[in-house]
Parts: structure tokens; C-alpha cells; sequence
């Protein structure tokens, strides 16, 4: 049995996911020097996998984004696990995502505004 998605709303949450991203790949970059500081990711594509795959309808405009610490990297002497070059990698490819997306979701947002002037 296949679920409806709407797929303006899985985009929309998807947009929102990668706008946390940036915030916290930010936020590890700041603190790249700060002791003690750990790395925060953000978890959206596992729960995504999670809700598709129970039973039931699923409510994307409820999915939610959630901020974790990994605590899988190497840690410096200060205690402190953010690694520049990493953090960057990270963010090219967070950036590349939320474009596609928001390209996806105004292409989307077209295709509607056109089917409304058919009338």
C-alpha cells in the first residue's frame, strides 16, 4: 500500500531540515575554537525513512528536524571535535540540497499557478 505525499509539503519540511542544517554547520564553524564544544548534526532524513515507513498517514508539515550531538569525530587535545575542512564539506553539500529544493518547489508552485490560469 503507497502513501500520498504532498510533495509541496515534503519540500517545504525538506527546506526547513537544510535551513536547520546551515544554522548548526554554522554554529560549528563558530565554535571551531571554543573547548569542550562538540559538533551538533541535524537528523531529518532518518525520521523522514521512519514516518514513510509506518503504518498510517503521515503528517509531513509535523515532521520535525532534530538537533544531536554525533560524538562519532576525533577529538582534539581541548576537547573540542569540529574539524574545518569537514564542517565546509558539509556545507556545500547542505547548500547544494536546499537549492534543488527550493528550484523543486518553485517549479512546483509554477506548475500550479499555471494549471489555475487554464480556467
Amino acid at each position: 500500500m503507497s502513501k500520498q505525499i504532498n510533495i509541496v509539503d515534503l519540500l517545504e519540511s525538506a527546506i526547513r531540515a537544510e535551513s536547520l542544517r546551515q544554522k548548526a554547520i554554522s554554529n560549528n564553524i563558530a565554535n571551531i575554537e571554543t573547548p569542550n564544544y562538540r559538533r551538533i548534526n541535524v537528523k531529518f532524513e532518518k525520521l523522514l525513512a521512519k514516518a514513510m515507513e509506518s503504518p498510517g498517514s503521515v503528517d509531513i508539515k509535523a515532521l520535525e528536524p532534530e538537533t544531536y550531538q554525533p560524538k562519532n569525530t576525533p577529538v582534539k587535545p581541548n576537547g573540542n571535535d569540529v574539524n574545518f575542512e569537514s564542517e565546509i564539506g558539509h556545507m556545500i553539500k547542505n547548500n547544494l540540497r536546499h537549492e534543488a529544493y527550493v528550484r523543486l518547489l518553485s517549479k512546483k508552485y509554477r506548475q500550479i499557478e499555471l494549471a489555475i490560469n487554464l480556467k
